[in-house]
């Protein structure tokens, strides 16, 4: 059996001395290094008198000796293999005492307005690392202008093929922390590891040990020590048992699972950080993981690889939509796969896009299945879903996890942020920005906190205070994100043109500027349509905007006398064949070869009319789904524009007034129809 106690030979401690001076420590700093409460046995070390053995290993390992050449009558080697005897039996029994409390802390998920808890491996799936950091590449917004939809994709993130699974990016590194934004799936991941360990899946070796750094950091605020190894020990062991943490720890056969580093209070930081490479570094043959929000990458840990967690892929969506629907549907098997089928399915569709931007974080992933499995399909009042998925971002889901910001940014109320996000988003969406420099958002903020009550007066410090907000913002929220070196955007361009179209609504309703006007300028352009049904959702009354629709869209074909004549001749084959009508690209098909056997078509266009024709039938069409949506209307309006919807502007004109047209109607500059 290995001796009980140790001490330094006479060499040795010229040795150690040597080692200690070079430190520049003192007795109580070398003590505290080793976990000591007092430094009296570094003090016995140096006199060489006997000290336990794990503490004279732990002092040689702290001054970098190897404590066989500094010990004097060291044990033979023979000891090493009965130590590795009693170091596995010591694993597995500290792992058998750990597994309920990994499997109570580890093993449920609490999702966001659920009312029950769900067994993490019912709904997990494994998670893509992303193994650059493509916030930290070094490119120009010009790179993006022309070309930025190759790597920019529709849903708002950048798309890369060297990725790897999760687990295999654990299995490659033994320092590693995790990157992602909020909601990305960090912490379940870890969560996941955890208990992939307890069940002798992963690191079946080792004992594991899940840390929220906040807690810790809390509990070293009560106690005024701040030692990651007298934590653990506290955790695992009761008593004085700070011997076997020592060889678990000495023999790498520990691992560590320490989530949330950007959880901890600013004035925190700096010490957290500082005992976790300390900790790292001296008990560097253990597994360290280590999650941080992506936005708090700057807070680096020396020794550790970097690397990021993606966004889902269609292949991850449909796997989480499945295990979600089988977890929380209360009917039979087949219901649970028909309506998770159903989900996925829809969710693919054209006029669901928005919902596909957000499907591709576990977090927002869950809603929107949790919106369709309570209605049984996507909601028509989209901005009703988007208002409470920003209020989550915004501050709820802080509250709900229990994280304290700090306060400059975190003071800012809930309205003042959606208005501070609504004019960035506003201010890039006019300009078609999905992608702006970090000194254009800078100005943005730069402008709304001028405008505060008590703001800085001083440029320079108004400067400062946006560049806090910016940070802020990506750090605690994410709703602006940087994904490559100073270049920004919105999370997703579903959040983008919602709080456009906010803004659109809250200009409108304080008549600071002929809002309304300016929107409808933009009715033949594609990228304004989501726009156009937002803005009419949110509208107390949508009369003014489908009134304006209606007569911008008349508009278009009024100049040019040919195509009116045509709309007539088109206008009377649909009074004499009303199903017609119901064909999609009715008056684009009679532009070019006729979709309908029956139809003879001697029209002949030029490339400009045929893009006004275009453009008549596209606007028209979203004019039909303004109606059909859930915008609040007056019957009369209502009316009014559906029975002058197949109308061409000659003969809208033709047409005598029977009945007193309403006020506001008079914007239409036509008669309503006869009746």
């Amino acid at each position: 059996m290995a001796k009980r106690s140790l001490q330094a030979s006479p060499i040795g401690i010229k040795q150690a001395k040597r080692a200690f001076t070079d430190k520049g420590w003192t007795q109580e700093n070398l003590a505290g290094e080793v976990n000591l409460k007092t430094r009296q046995p570094v003090w016995r070390f140096f006199t060489g008198r006997p000290i336990e053995r794990y503490t004279f290993i732990e002092i040689c390992s702290v001054l970098e000796l190897n404590w066989r050449e500094t010990a004097a009558n060291p044990p033979a080697e023979s000891g090493l293999g009965q130590t590795s005897i009693n170091i596995n039996a010591l694993v597995n029994k500290v792992r058998s005492q750990r597994r309920d409390r990994i499997q109570d802390q580890c093993g449920i998920l609490q999702l966001l307005d659920t009312n029950r808890p769900v067994g993490i491996e019912n709904i997990y799936v494994d998670v893509n690392i992303l193994q650059e950091i493509v916030s930290q590449q070094w490119l120009n917004i010009s790179d993006f202008k022309n070309h930025h939809l190759k790597k920019f994709d529709r849903f708002g993130d950048f798309r890369s093929e060297q990725h790897i699974s999760g687990m295999k990016a654990v299995e490659t590194h033994s320092k590693l922390r995790i990157l992602g934004k909020p909601g990305s799936g960090k912490t379940t991941f870890l969560q996941h590891l955890a208990i992939q360990s307890n069940q002798g899946n992963f690191a079946s070796d080792r004992v594991p040990m899940f840390i929220t750094l906040r807690d810790f950091a809390d509990d070293s605020q009560k106690t005024g020590e701040l030692s990651l190894f007298n934590y653990i020990s506290s955790e695992l062991f009761a008593g004085d048992s700070e011997h076997s943490l020592s060889e678990i720890l000495r023999e790498g056969r520990m691992l560590l699972l320490l989530d949330g580093l950007d959880e901890v209070l600013h004035r925190d930081n700096t010490a957290i950080l500082k005992e976790i490479r300390r900790f790292s570094e001296k008990y560097s043959q253990n597994l360290f993981i280590v999650t941080c929000r992506t936005a708090a990458k700057s807070l680096s840990l020396k020794g550790f690889t970097d690397v990021e967690i993606t966004t889902f892929s269609q292949s991850q969506i449909v796997s989480f939509a499945q295990k979600w629907f089988a977890v929380f549907t209360k009917t039979n098997d087949c219901d649970r796969v028909d309506l998770a089928n159903e989900f996925i399915e829809k969710l693919d569709l054209p006029e669901n896009l928005p919902f596909r931007r957000l499907a591709i974080t576990p977090l927002f992933l869950h809603l929107v299945c949790w919106v369709f499995h309570r209605q049984k399909q996507f909601p028509h009042n989209r901005t009703e879903f988007y208002k409470q998925c920003l209020e989550l971002l915004l501050g709820k889901w802080d509250e709900i996890k229990g994280i304290e910001r700090d306060k400059f940014y975190q003071g800012f109320s809930l309205p003042q942020k959606l208005e501070l996000m609504s004019q960035i988003a506003a201010a890039t969406f006019e300009r078609d920005d999905y992608l702006f420099e970090q000194q254009t958002v800078e100005q943005y903020i730069n402008d709304f906190i001028g405008k505060l009550p008590n703001s800085p007066t001083e440029p320079e410090e108004l400067q400062l205070d946006s560049e806090v907000v910016l940070k802020a913002i990506e750090l605690q929220h994410g709703l602006l994100t940087e994904r490559v070196r100073g270049i920004f955007s919105f999370s997703s361009l579903t959040f983008q043109e919602y709080l456009t179209a906010r803004k659109i609504v809250a200009n409108h309703l304080q008549s600071l500027e002929p809002a309304l006007e300016r929107l409808v300028d933009r009715i033949t352009e594609p990228r304004w349509r989501e726009i156009f049904l937002l803005t009419a959702a949110m509208l107390r009354n949508a009369d003014f905007l489908v009134q304006l629709m209606k007569q911008k869209i008349d508009a278009l074909i009024a100049p040019d006398p040919y195509l009116q004549e045509f709309l007539t001749w088109t206008t009377q084959i649909v009074i004499a064949q009303p199903t017609l009508a119901a064909t999609g690209a009715f008056y684009l098909g009679l532009t070019q070869t006729p979709l309908h056997p029956n139809i003879q078509s001697h029209w002949h266009f030029s490339p400009e009319q045929q893009q006004v024709l275009q453009d008549y039938y596209d606007a028209k069409q979203l004019l039909v789904d303004c109606l059909n949506s859930n915008c609040k209307l007056t019957a009369e309006v209502r009316q009014q524009i559906e029975t002058t919807l197949l109308l061409p502007q000659v003969k809208l004109i033709q047409k005598e007034w029977i009945d007193t047209p309403q006020p506001d109607m008079r914007i239409l500059g036509s008669p309503s129809p006869h009746r």
